[in-house]
């Protein structure tokens, strides 16, 4: 066994039996009775997520040396109490749920108390304490109940790809200051590859080596997350709403796809089956370990059950996928390229698995909410991304590689007569509208839903309004379902009620320097059950 593939089996994540243990407070580690801690033991943040109609899950880790090269974050081998409340004020006036839960050295001190009896549609405020040190505060809101009346309006922030070393996070800034009643990231919070020698354009030449190389095992997963969530502009926008979480393909590698690792190119041995799901399993700890996800999303080994639907009363289902764990392998080694039309367009092709494809269709046919919405990674919209109309190219990661999938998909939806479909999508690093159709090259294929995919955090760095790529898709006649296209970094605000969905693209002007400011580069409105986007 080569020395790269032992390093990481012998530090693969916790088997599924030891992991659901670890997050009921059970451990091996004796306790810390009273814990002194040696600096603030919340400088991760706080966060909420997944709201339901009476509650929602918490999220803290403790780590008062975040960056401790042994991924315990400054924390020894003991077991220690933490205690969480929930009030309806920002000084905690009126507790109306407390609690207590145990951080575990087996899941890096890393707490997930979910809290329920709550009422419905209502702006609660919590925070945490351990020892004597007391957590900032942090502000969920419940989800609508369809039974409770209210639930008309929803201001819905979206965001996804957020490339550490490419720039910094003022767009998370803006986003805790606007009061989004809940957060949708549609992955890549974390990006495998090494900062370089300067760390980017975070310019911190004193980080340990361990952060120049591309993660691979359980610690420098954890540490990678510490260093992301170091940022106080992240800490600020998970502090101000809830969150509702997917992964994409950098949590763990690039355009991983089921147990089919990257070609390796880093000397790595991805090829090997046995090593990369021990990297998998070491990378969806960590995700667990760092993010407000609820028990049932713990992973079991190299899988988890993401999807999952989230009701907001008779106002949206929002259903969120992971088009990663179950896919079929990219066709021809992967890439935006001419040709393999044959083995793009093969049947039975896979990008959500059979089950997970079943279980959208069903639940958007089920549902009583005006809205469904798909949280969703990469671009489902055909796109040719080459001008020429003799040349047709194609992202082969994207929906365009899988193209049998997307028709069962879009047929799906418009046989159970589901025309209230809202496909949110990251991934591209640009903020796209196009209309989506069973059949992209029948003029007559109707429009079945609309697709908004928005642009990346800081991955990609400043970006521009306009590039080469937007000037290929927009060329005339080639993409005419694609109906506008930016490339500046920001994020999107859904204003989601019962009359239209708005999407406003927010842009900002850098993020190689902090301190940009915010502008609106785009507003679009969808009617319910008229799939289209319209301008406005």
């Amino acid at each position: 066994m080569d020395l790269s593939r032992r390093r990481l089996l012998g530090r693969a994540g916790a088997g599924a039996a030891a992991l659901g243990l670890f997050s009921a407070g059970f451990s091996t580690a004796g306790a810390w009775a009273a814990p002194r801690f040696p600096d603030d033991p919340f400088r991760l943040g706080i966060a909420s997520g997944d709201p339901s109609a009476d509650g929602f899950v918490l999220w803290t880790r403790l780590a008062p040396d975040p960056l401790a090269t042994d991924s315990r974050g400054g924390m020894p081998e003991r077991k220690v109490q933490v205690q969480w409340q929930v009030a309806t004020d920002e000084r905690f006036r009126e507790v109306v749920r407390a609690g207590t839960t145990t951080a575990v050295p087996e899941l890096a001190h890393s707490v997930h108390p979910e809290v329920g009896g709550l009422r419905p549609g209502a702006e609660y405020f919590y925070r945490f304490r351990a020892g004597g040190a007391l957590s900032p505060v942090g502000r969920a809101r419940t989800a609508p109940s369809p039974r409770s009346g209210g639930g008309d309006r929803l201001s819905v922030a979206v965001a996804s790809c957020q490339c550490w070393y490419e720039g910094f996070y003022t767009a998370y800034r803006h986003m805790a200051d606007a009061g989004h009643d809940l957060v949708v990231h549609l992955g890549d919070y974390l990006y495998e590859n090494g900062v370089g020698t300067t760390a980017g354009i975070r310019a911190m030449p004193e980080l340990d080596a361990q952060y120049r190389r591309e993660t691979y095992t359980l610690a420098e997963y954890r540490n990678r997350y510490a260093l992301t969530k170091l940022d106080t502009d992240l800490q600020a926008a998970h502090a101000a709403a809830a969150w509702a979480l997917t992964w994409d393909d950098h949590e763990v590698e690039n355009n991983w796809a089921g147990d089919v690792a990257q070609i390796d190119t880093d000397g790595f041995p991805d090829a090997d089956p046995v090593a990369f799901r021990a990297r998998k399993a070491a990378a969806m700890q960590a995700y667990y370990e760092h993010l407000p996800l609820r028990l049932p999303r713990k992973p079991d080994g190299t899988k988890a059950r993401m999807y999952r639907t989230l009701p907001f009363g008779r106002l949206m289902d929002l259903h969120m996928l992971d088009s990663r764990s179950y896919r079929d392998d990219q066709v021809g080694d992967d890439g935006t390229k001419p040709g393999y039309d044959a083995e793009r367009r093969a049947p039975g092709r896979q990008m959500l698995g059979a089950a997970q494809e079943a279980w959208l269709l069903d639940n958007c046919a089920r549902s009583h909410a005006t809205w469904n919405i798909l949280g969703n990674q990469t671009l489902v919209a055909q796109v040719d991304q080459n001008p020429d109309p003799a040349v047709l190219s194609s992202g082969l990661d994207m929906w365009d590689g899988y193209v049998d999938a997307r028709k069962r998909l879009l047929n799906g939806l418009h046989q159970r007569n589901v025309r209230n479909t809202v496909v949110l999508t990251g991934d591209i690093h640009r903020s796209v509208v196009a209309d989506l159709k069973p059949d992209f090259d029948d003029p007559a294929s109707p429009v079945v839903a609309t697709e908004f995919a928005g642009t990346s955090i800081s991955s990609g760095k400043d970006g521009a309004a306009m590039d080469q790529v937007g000037v290929n898709w927009l060329s005339e006649g080639v993409n005419p379902h694609v109906k506008w296209h930016n490339a500046q970094r920001g994020y999107t605000t859904l204003h989601v009620s019962h009359g239209e969905l708005r999407a406003e693209y927010h842009v900002t002007e850098y993020v190689t320097r902090p301190g940009s400011p915010l502008s609106t580069a785009g507003t679009f409105a969808v009617s319910p059950r008229r799939p289209g986007a319209e301008q406005v």
